[in-house]
């Protein structure tokens, strides 16, 4: 999807989320000139039409949502299968990362970020919208510290909602409600319990259901009660120890009425955090009842009173007696002489046995009881082809004869086996293959990057982040340290300058000073930089070691013999340098290259106006000669010097 434009407007720029539905993606938008943030539903989906009417349902339910705790719907649109949503792009963290960072979050916060949760739920609610999939991991905390609660995947109008679909328990494990563990009805108070759920694992760290299975974590959120976080941490102040209790309530009776109540619990809670703010429901204590004195009449009249009904029990059971002889008599006369006369009412009727494989649970014991069987789960267990919640095995084959009200047994699916993402961050590529593969998971999408923090070769990212609960055999993109970033500085222009200025040019810039020699030179005074082993303007990478010649001065017979011996050999010519015509000063650098060596003969600045220049040139054999105008190649010049024998 990377570069790719839809709608003629966003252009996809890089991948930064994904669920189990859709995946996210960073892009351009090419009209306003700003990044938005895209979910496109995940192809294994573009031809599911269960799937496309979810997908269009989210985007109509968040769209209709207009408030600035909750992620902006920009845009929706399809082409080429390809079906996504345009979102506002939220620049900062999930909450789910905050709390890992923090391993804690100050009751304080607490307070101030479930407060803006709460207000967007509440938006939401008034709007008819029930989230549904409340969690820290959709959960966004911009760069400047507000709130904004994104995926509303599962959300659906809660005028429209019935029972959820026993087949289809929908919402993340550790922050769903009982009734969506049951698969029951759900509405504002299941966004009210996972609300409490996330103020538990921001106050304590943790989540207070862990287990070894969805199942069995499913399990504790109906059966068990949570260790109130006041007792985990004492520094807990009790008003948002209570406001958890009560919004995490087992029986939604007894939760908060609505979102709006829990935020006017916790605006007090934030201005009175000590105080005891939180009114619980009790409907186990009855209601103090006046009565009237016992007196001795009345002690008569209630002996009188049992002493008849003792009669009229005994004369009740002399009853009862009787007619369990007479059935007996009549029985046994059946049993004895009139098998011919009831065979007909003994004769059970049989009917064929439906076929259930792959129907939902609800849908198999619909038609189970429409032929007068019954059902029975024998068995569940994972499986990749069959939904949660539908049929894998029946004890007998469809179309087989059984008898009215005989039991058909069934192996109902879990879906498919879940298994925690290991860490790959900080491991080597290798070891990392072979952590998911241990795991049951394979390799995705492997990306490089430069990293200042990690060596070559060691993981320094992962989609999606360890400890989370994942499909087997699903596929983990990672990112791969490719070292340091190379960062390449133009070379700067150090002829002419004194040996410690150019050094301390150099090491201003970035480079390293290497080998300094020391050479005659008739156009750069003495003790003057005459050569650098990079042209100016060169881009070069960073730390790398530059070289450089100091001038000694002119040379002269008396202070070099075999110079003067080689000079009178030496012919002389011009080099003749056009300039350009553009009213411009340019700076023009010659450099004599020969045996590889390149070193600086001419340096000087002129006008335009000059139109072209003589350099005098000299040397023995073949030499190159190279023009720069203002640090930048324009030309380069080969002379073939005759030598004297």
């Amino acid at each position: 999807m990377i570069g790719k434009i839809l709608g003629n407007r966003y252009e996809i720029v890089e991948k930064i989320g994904g669920g189990g539905m859709a995946l996210v993606y960073k892009a351009k938008c090419r009209l306003l000139n700003r990044f938005v943030a895209i979910k496109i539903l995940r192809p294994e989906f573009t031809n599911d039409e269960e799937f496309i009417n979810k997908f269009k349902r989210e985007s109509q339910s968040a769209a209709s949502l207009s408030h600035h705790n909750i992620v902006n719907i920009y845009d929706v649109g399809s082409e080429d299968d390809v079906y996504y949503i345009v979102m506002e792009y939220v620049k900062g963290k999930t909450l789910k990362k905050l709390i890992r960072e923090k391993g804690k979050i100050s009751p304080k916060r607490v307070i101030n970020i479930a407060i803006e949760i709460a207000e967007a739920l509440n938006h939401a609610h008034e709007n008819h919208i029930v989230h549904r999939d409340i969690k820290p991991h959709n959960i966004m905390v911009t760069d400047d510290g507000r709130i904004k609660v994104t995926d509303f995947g599962i959300a659906r109008a809660a005028s429209t909602s019935t029972v959820t679909n026993t087949s289809n328990v929908i919402g993340s494990v550790h922050y769903f409600s009982p009734e969506q563990a049951r698969g029951g009805y759900t509405d504002a108070k299941s966004d009210i319990y996972s609300l409490g759920i996330v103020m538990y694992e921001m106050l304590t760290g943790r989540v207070p259901f862990e287990g070894e299975s969805p199942i069995s974590i499913a399990l504790k959120h109906i059966q068990e009660d949570i260790i109130p976080p006041g007792e985990i941490d004492k520094n807990i102040p009790k008003s948002i120890d209570n406001i958890v209790r009560k919004a995490v309530k087992k029986d939604q009776s007894l939760r908060y009425n609505s979102s709006d109540e829990i935020l006017k619990d916790l605006r007090k809670a934030k201005q009175f955090v000590n105080e005891d703010i939180v009114e619980f429901k009790d409907y186990n204590n009855s209601p103090t009842r006046v009565i009237p004195a016992i007196k001795d009449d009345m002690i008569d009249k209630k002996d009188k009173k049992d002493k008849k009904n003792k009669n009229k029990k005994n004369n009740s059971k002399k009853l009862i007696t009787i007619f369990a002889i007479v059935a007996a008599l009549i029985f046994t006369g059946v049993i004895a002489g009139g098998y011919l006369i009831v065979k007909d009412y003994l004769i059970v009727e049989e009917v064929k046995v439906p076929n259930l494989v792959g129907k939902s649970l609800e849908n198999a014991t619909k038609d189970i009881k429409k032929v007068g069987l019954k059902l029975e789960i024998e068995n569940r267990k994972h499986s990749n082809n069959i939904k949660k919640g539908h049929i894998i095995e029946q004890s007998e084959p469809s179309g087989a004869n059984l008898k009215v009200d005989s039991t058909v047994r069934v192996v109902v699916s879990e879906g498919p086996d879940l298994v925690k993402i290991p860490k790959l961050v900080g491991n080597m590529s290798n070891e990392a293959e072979i952590l998911l593969s241990e795991a049951g998971l394979k390799k995705g999408e492997i990306t490089y990057e430069a990293s200042d923090d990690y060596p070559i070769d060691v993981v320094i990212k992962q989609n999606p982040p360890p400890q989370e609960m994942l499909e087997k055999g699903s596929e983990i993109d990672y990112v791969i340290s490719s070292g340091p970033e190379k960062k390449y500085i133009p070379m700067p222009d150090l002829v002419g300058l004194t040996e410690q200025d150019a050094k301390r040019r150099l090491i201003s810039k970035g480079f390293l000073v290497g080998e300094i020699k020391y050479e005659a030179n008739n156009d750069i005074p003495e003790g003057l930089v005459s050569w650098q082993s990079y042209p100016v303007g060169t881009e070069v990478e960073k730390n790398t070691t530059i070289n450089l010649e100091i001038s000694t001065g002119s040379s002269s017979s008396e202070s070099d013999e075999n110079e003067t011996e080689d000079k009178p050999n030496d012919p002389s010519v011009e080099l003749t340098i056009k300039l350009p015509d553009d009213d411009k000063e340019i700076k023009v650098d010659v450099y004599k290259e020969q045996n590889d060596k390149k070193e600086l003969i001419y340096s000087k600045k002129h006008k335009s106006s000059e139109e072209s220049i003589k350099v005098p040139i000299s040397g023995k054999g073949k030499v190159k000669y190279i023009v720069y105008f203002n640090g930048e190649k324009k030309d380069e010049v080969e002379y073939n010097f005759k030598e004297d024998n």
